[in-house]
């Protein structure tokens, strides 16, 4: 009998993704807002593509310091809730222990098990600490370049998702003309980009790819109408 190695492929790169997403979302909906309104008042597209460049400046600059800053705080809270979990364990231990052997239980290991599995786990400060960040607090430790990353890719995904709206607004002269195409594209990007974050994640590409147009459209019309209104 021929046996088939087992693979097991799971998605890893939650973090990264969920940073695209944030930039490359916010990137579509708010300069093509701005530049749908913008189209609306003025007939010289010039004016429209250097307020949206601006924008697309000051908005990428924004959500990556918003994403290093919301990275560096979970890294922070991760470190504090470890620092006193080492305070637990030396002040005590006992009432750690037992909280050990309650989740030794839920898990169902038999009970003339549980007081070795105990020793076993808290015989090593850091494994035990390790332990009840994991399973009492649901905590894994934030990567040191997390908050590096996290802003790098939100404001490089704004700049790229800001393009595609703002883009027919400079290479096509008519302001009329360049909303109409906007519209198609930021449309088509929206689905395009749901349908690739749902063949990464696994959660169904053709699903994804609807609702990202959907949520996008959405937001992106009512900001265009705000736009509108104020204008």
């Amino acid at each position: 009998m021929i046996k088939v190695k087992h693979i097991e492929q799971h998605f890893t790169e939650s973090e990264f993704i969920g940073d695209v997403v944030i930039g490359i979302a916010d990137g579509l909906t708010v300069p093509f807002a701005l530049a749908a309104g913008l189209s609306g008042t003025v007939s010289n597209t010039s004016l429209v593509v250097i307020a949206g460049i601006s924008e697309i400046a000051a908005g990428s600059i924004a959500m990556g310091l918003g994403g290093y800053l919301a990275a560096r705080t979970n890294r922070e809270h991760y470190l504090a809730e470890k620092e006193r979990e080492y305070r637990e364990i030396r002040e005590l231990s006992h009432r750690e222990k037992e909280e050990v052997a309650v989740f030794l239980r839920e898990w169902g290991l038999k009970e003339k098990d549980v007081q070795s599995a105990v020793e076993d786990i808290t015989s090593d400060d850091e494994r035990w600490v390790n332990f009840m960040m994991k399973y009492e607090l649901g905590l894994e430790e934030p990567k040191p370049e997390r908050a590096r990353n996290s802003s790098l890719t939100i404001g490089l995904s704004y700049i790229f998702g800001g393009f595609i709206p703002l883009s027919p607004y400079i290479f096509i002269g008519n302001a009329d003309k360049s909303l109409i195409v906007s519209i198609l594209i930021t449309l088509t990007a929206l689905f395009g980009f749901g349908w690739v974050k749902g063949k990464f994640t696994g959660t169904g590409a053709l699903k994804s790819a609807l609702q990202t147009a959907l949520v996008g459209g959405l937001a992106a019309g009512f900001a265009f109408a705000l736009a509108k209104l104020i204008s």
